[in-house]
């Protein structure tokens, strides 16, 4: 069952329980998918999906950040709901001693010894991890290893 299906039956459980929160935070989710799936002009396949749900969790996340700033309590906490609510659907993050290991693997694979192959680094990082590790946090690692 892909992501999709999952967020389609679980609108469609929402719906029922009439709970409209859920169902309307579903729903902008069942919406991006389908634009993105639009716009690539075939299903998406989980990766891709897995791309649109940590956009949309990290739009949230910056909303909720604007609206503390603002003083604006309320707002922040339904942003934060969703965001938390978009990633029960994403892959779990991989543990920091399997992130270190793909990044020393990397640092090996790439010979890269400065910042300035950092880019390298980060490709193959990335594409090991397959979407279960936040762009951020790698890059915080493989900088300070290249340090």
């Amino acid at each position: 069952m892909s992501i999709t299906e999952r967020i389609q039956a679980d609108a469609t459980a929402a719906a029922k329980a009439k709970d409209r929160k859920r169902l309307a935070a579903l729903r902008l989710l069942l919406d991006a998918l389908n634009k993105e799936a639009k716009e690539a002009r075939r299903e998406l396949d989980e990766q891709r999906e897995v791309a649109v749900l940590k956009r949309e969790r990290k739009r949230r996340a910056e909303a909720a950040e604007a609206y503390r700033k603002g003083g604006r309590g309320e707002p922040a906490a339904a942003e934060e709901a969703e965001a938390e609510m978009i990633a029960q659907y994403l892959p779990a993050e991989i543990s920091d001693d399997e992130l270190e290991g793909l990044v020393a693997d990397a640092l090996s694979e790439t010979g890269a010894a400065s910042q300035k192959e950092m880019g390298k680094v980060m490709s193959a990082v990335m594409a090991k991890a397959g979407g279960r590790a936040d762009g951020k946090r790698v890059s915080e690692l493989v900088r300070s290893k290249l340090s």
